[in-house]
């Protein structure tokens, strides 16, 4: 496919329910779920919180009001969270995309009640257990797609996560660990697709990134906060050199609707990947590591107790 996708190519998306996490106002997964309910999916609203995902449905009826939305609030850092919320959402019936959009950015060094590292856990391992949590609906929808949403950041990752999870590994780095884990979404991702060929499942797993796009992950990660002091000129700085979060939205919209083959990976066309319209791009060579995706997936199912078929 050719740099020439543009948001018009989303097809109509009546009749389909997609999942789509961390849809906080003004952010990635606002957009992408906006998009989506615009064009007649019933989209489920997974955030955090109940008052953070009705701000997010109060925005998206500004602009639709007849959209077809959901809530289901999740706290991806959390397992246990997971499993109430995988529960909860049983009773959408079959699910068509799942959009692991959720995440949190270059945090403090902080465990999670798990006894996990809070970007490992918010950004992998809670995803891993919710796909995995989902995937009968993603099989019963007879073509079922999961959708990890990286980062060029993955690149910037010493190797992959292989350690002991619940074990502190030497200096913590806040931005190699962010690295870590948009690695490990990417190892997540193929390994997934190859996983689902090879048991016959109808299901595939894309991933994309959103190149420079101006949210308020960095200033959130960084202070806490995307206001106040600090916080308020990072956000603004980041706003100023990048583009839009609509626009961040694009290659996850492309990988999420597209007709694309499992495996594929969405990005922005222009100058190192930082905006532009979605293509297909590449990722590292350490993201399409056999063995690293092989031993990242036996951590995870030992990590979140849950075994995939």
């Amino acid at each position: 496919m050719s740099s020439s996708w543009r948001l018009t190519d989303v097809p109509d998306q009546s009749g389909r329910t997609i999942v789509v996490t961390g849809t906080t106002v003004g952010g990635l997964g606002h957009c992408t779920a906006l998009e989506l309910a615009r064009r007649g999916a019933r989209v489920v609203l997974a955030g955090r919180s109940a008052t953070k995902v009705s701000e997010t449905e109060s925005a998206i009826r500004t602009e639709v009001p007849a959209a077809s939305l959901e809530q289901l609030v999740v706290d991806l850092s959390d397992l246990g969270s997971v499993r109430a919320a995988a529960a909860d959402a049983s009773s959408y019936g079959p699910i068509d995309v799942l959009v692991n959009n959720a995440g949190v950015m270059a945090t403090p060094q902080t465990r999670t009640g798990d006894g996990l590292e809070l970007q490992m856990a918010t950004n992998h391992f809670g995803p891993f257990l919710l796909t995995g949590l989902l995937l009968p609906q993603l099989v019963a929808s007879g073509d079922g797609r999961v959708v990890a949403v990286s980062s060029q950041f993955h690149r910037y990752a010493k190797a992959a996560p292989l350690g002991d999870p619940r074990q502190d590994a030497g200096r913590y780095d806040k931005w190699r660990t962010y690295g870590a884990t948009k690695l490990a979404n990417l190892l997540f991702t193929y390994e997934l697709d190859r996983r689902a060929r090879e048991a016959g499942l109808p299901v595939e797993a894309l991933a994309a990134h959103p190149g420079f796009a101006g949210t308020h992950l960095a200033a959130n990660g960084q202070y806490g906060r995307s206001s106040g002091g600090v916080a308020s000129i990072l956000d603004a700085t980041i706003k100023a050199v990048s583009q839009s979060a609509a626009a961040g939205a694009w290659p996850t919209l492309m990988a999420a609707t597209a007709d694309l083959p499992g495996g594929t990976y969405c990005g922005p066309s222009g100058p190192a990947q930082l905006a532009g319209a979605p293509q297909v791009v590449t990722s590292s060579r350490a993201s399409r590591d056999a063995d690293a995706m092989r031993r990242l997936w036996e951590i995870s199912e030992e990590t979140t107790g849950i075994r995939y078929p």
